[in-house]
This record gives C-alpha cells, structure tokens and sequence, in this order.
C-alpha cells in the first residue's frame, strides 16, 4: 500500500509539474523574457494610415436588375402552307418587314387567278344586267313593257353589283393570303433559334411559332429597391431624369448609362420593394435579355463630404467607428462614425474625424484604446499581393513614428 500511495504521490507532482511548464509556454514565458520598447512598455503597433480628406460623393441607391427585351414577339404564320425556307441566319439582327420566311406561295396564286376570274364574269354579267335595265326602263315608262320585267332588271342590277363587291373581297383576302406566304418581321430586333425547319407544314392557328425576336435597342434592365426610396425616386423623376448605370460582374467594360423609364404601380407587400425599369442604349449587342447586371441610381451628391478609405471603418458592438492617431504622441483614439455613401474604395462619414485627421488603415486588430503606432513603410503588400500606400505620416518628435518590434 505504502509503494501504491508513493506511486500515485510523485504520479500528481509530476503532472502539476508538466501543466505548470506548459502554462508558462502558453503564456509566453515570464514577463522579463517579453520585449519591450525604449521605456520598458509594450512596443508601438505598426500600422498603415491616411488622411481624412473631403470630396463630392454621390448618393447611390444599388440593386441587381435583370435585363429585358423592350419587346418580345413570337413570330406564327398566318396562313396554312408548306415552309420552302427560312430568309434568315440564327441570331441575325433583322429591321421591321424583313422577310424571314417563305411559304409555298402557289396555292394561293391559284386562288387568287381564280377570284380575279370570277370578278372579270361578274363584271360582264353586271354590264348586261344594267342594259336589260336600261331597256326595260325605256319601254316601261312607254307603256310597252310590264312593271314586273322592269322590277326584274333593276333587281338583277343590284345582286350583280353585290356579287361584284363580294368578288373584290376575294380577290383582296387571295392578295393578302399571298402575301401573308411571305413570313415578315413585325418587329426590329434580334431573332431567336428557328423553331420550325424548312419543309414542315404550318398552319394559321398553330400555337407553335416559328421564331422569337427580341427588340434589344433600347433594351430595359428591371429591378426593385426598399420602398423607402420611392418618395425620394418620384421627386427625382419630376424633376427630370434620373439616371442610372448598369455593370455586368466579372466585364473590364465600362458601365453602361441610361435612365428610370417606369415605376411600378404598386409596392411588393411581401418584399417591402417596389419594381423600376431603366432604359439602355444597346446598339452593339452588349446586353442580353435574361442577363444579371448591377445597377447604381444616381440620387444625388453631397458636396464637400468627409471621407475615409473603407478599410479605415470597423465594426463594433456600439456600431462603426475609426481609429484616429494623436500627431502629439503617437497614441490612437476609437471614434465612433456615421457612414454615408461610398464609391471607389471611399466612404463618406460624418460624427467623426474631421479632415485632415489621421486614421488608421491597417493593423487595426492589435490596436485598443490609447495604444501607441508606428507607421509602416509604404508598399507593403496587402492580402491579394496588391500594394497599399498611406498617406504621409505627421511629423514627430525623436524616434516615436519608427517601426517598433
């Protein structure tokens, strides 16, 4: 038993022994192995900064829109017949009246000799009728003829002559038929996959079209924003336009500009958002029906606004804030801040630093309130191998701005 306990005894000292050493590994060692800087503190925490500076900002509202066709029609013959063949390439731009496809036009120029033929009869059946009138008339009026022959002439005369209308009627619809055997564009625009192939039937009243052309010059992008703007977007709109521009993710191309052309009559109770359209010149083809493109509506600027990198700006429990560098000793200061908008990289601010402050840009997760800076030396390499450049330090006294540790 003595041999057990001596055992389980120098089994515990050797584990408080081990913990202990691990504890101080953990800890980094005694507080004397630790370095220190030239007053035996904590060395200043490098750090990248710039300068609050002031600039015209513009107020934004962004959303992703979808890209639509002005307007979409799909194409269908209007008369029953074989096709002979297409006119047209997939995916060729066409003008309005541009022929696409051909239909077997024969029948239809039979029907159509045939009622010129029969109007030609009826026209000569009419030239007698009104002779025998005329006749009947004269020999009516001299008492040499019965009042019934002269009836029966003037009657012949007048189901003539509306056989004579009715033969005109079907001569036209046989010339529209015939030219409906030509299958043109109702539209501008750019033209679909040939649906129906040279040789099938089609007819008059068959739900299957033969192409669908999309009007993509102008072109719309739709896309809805926070009902919230909406009293703001209409003012704008009365007051002109408002313009917007539309960038295609992962395109080196400029952005596209346009303008609100429609709001919406209604505001989406599900999604509290209320649907715009903009209008794009599209003359190159650029933008396509069905494509995701985000959009930016120029509201408005702010002149002369306090701006920041957005690096500069973190986020805390009590909201946004910046650390702001004391020139004087070299310490940083959380100041608490109110973001407006933002663009290239920039966000204006407001309760906050004034221009002409320094804030820190980089190097913010080892810094707390009071804590002393160096700054970096410009060129340092950022996450993705980009250079990052701060503005100029401020000048200092002695050696406070080198870089510490």
């Amino acid at each position: 038993m003595k041999t057990f306990s001596s055992r389980r005894l120098a089994l515990g000292v050797l584990l408080i022994a081990v913990g202990t050493g691990a504890y101080f590994m953990l800890a980094g060692g005694p507080s004397a192995d630790k370095p220190v800087g030239k007053a035996g503190g904590k060395p200043p925490t490098p750090v990248m900064v710039a300068k609050v500076t002031t600039r015209t900002m513009p107020v934004t509202i962004r959303a992703i829109g979808t890209i639509q066709a002005l307007a979409t029609v799909s194409v269908r013959s209007r008369v029953d017949g074989q096709i002979m063949e297409a006119a047209f390439t997939e995916g060729q731009t066409v003008a309005k009246g541009d022929p696409l496809f051909h239909i077997d036009p024969r029948p239809f120029q039979a029907r159509l000799r045939e009622a010129e033929a029969n109007l030609t009869r009826d026209r000569a059946n009419l030239e007698k009728a009104q002779g025998d009138f005329q006749r009947y008339q004269s020999l009516s009026g001299k008492g040499f003829s019965s009042q019934q022959k002269f009836e029966e002439a003037r009657a012949a005369v007048n189901g003539l002559s509306a056989t004579i209308r009715a033969g005109q009627a079907a001569v036209d619809i046989a010339k529209l038929n015939l030219e409906f055997a030509t299958v043109r564009a109702p539209l501008g625009g750019r033209t679909g996959s040939v649906l129906v192939q040279a040789g099938n039937l089609v007819k008059a009243d068959d739900p299957q079209p033969l192409v669908v052309i999309n009007q993509v010059d102008p072109i719309l992008a739709a896309l809805s924003v926070p009902e919230s703007h909406l009293a703001e977007i209409k003012r704008r709109l009365a007051e002109g336009t408002l313009a917007v521009e539309a960038t295609v993710p992962d395109s080196k191309r400029p952005p596209v500009r346009g303008r609100v052309v429609f709001i919406n009559n209604a505001v989406d109770t599900q999604t509290g958002t209320i649907l715009l359209k903009a209008e794009f010149q599209n003359g190159d083809g650029f933008l396509t029906p069905g494509q995701f493109v985000r959009v930016v509506i120029e509201m408005d600027s702010i002149e002369n606004a306090a701006v920041v990198p957005e690096r500069a700006v973190q986020t805390g429990q009590k909201g946004n804030y910046v650390f702001v560098v004391n020139p004087a000793d070299l310490t940083v200061q959380p100041k608490p801040v109110t973001l407006g908008p933002s663009v290239d990289g920039f966000v204006a601010i407001s309760d906050g630093p004034k221009p002409g402050d320094t804030v820190v840009t980089d190097g913010q997760l080892r810094l707390f309130k009071g804590a002393k800076v160096s700054f970096k030396a410009d060129g340092a390499k950022g996450p993705k191998g980009e250079k990052r450049t701060g503005d100029a330090a401020p000048a200092t006294d002695g050696g406070a701005g080198k870089a510490g540790g």
